[in-house]
Formats: structure tokens, sequence, C-alpha cells
């Protein structure tokens, strides 16, 4: 599909331009044949202003998990003999 759309077209078929950021990447818009912006997935925008949350962060977003009732042994699991 197209990567570059004029303003005009852009604001006819918004929709089309979209569906298009999602399958072809970036879509270049014009205007009086200069461009004038870029239309990127949210995914590619989140990434480029650095705001992707990090793997340790992901885990301390985690719910807490402290009400469910969870038991263990408090004996070894296991004798461990050194030589």
């Amino acid at each position: 599909m197209l990567s570059q759309w004029q303003l005009q077209d852009a604001k006819q078929r918004f929709s089309e331009l979209i569906r298009s950021v999602r399958s072809d990447g970036p879509q270049f818009v014009t205007r009086h044949g200069r461009p004038v912006a870029v239309v990127i997935d949210i995914e590619e925008y989140r990434q480029l202003k650095g705001e992707t949350q990090d793997f340790k962060a992901f885990l301390r977003a985690a719910p807490d998990l402290e009400f469910l009732p969870i038991e263990r042994r408090r004996e070894p699991a296991r004798i461990v003999e050194l030589s």
C-alpha cells in the first residue's frame, strides 16, 4: 500500500491510513509535496519515548499474592552429604 499520503487523502481516508500503519509500518503525510508528519504504531511510539516497562518494573507491578494460602514444609527437601 502507500507509505506516503497527501494531507487531504489522509484526512478523508483516516481509517485506511491507520490500517496501513498497523500492517505496513510508518506512513508519511505530505502537504504541498513536503513531508509534514509521520503516523506510527503506538508501540513504536512508546519505544521511541522510552515508555516501555523494563522487566523489573513489570515484576514489581504484579498483584500482591500475600493473601494466597501457601503452606511450605519447614524441613529441608533433601539431605545433602558432603564428602
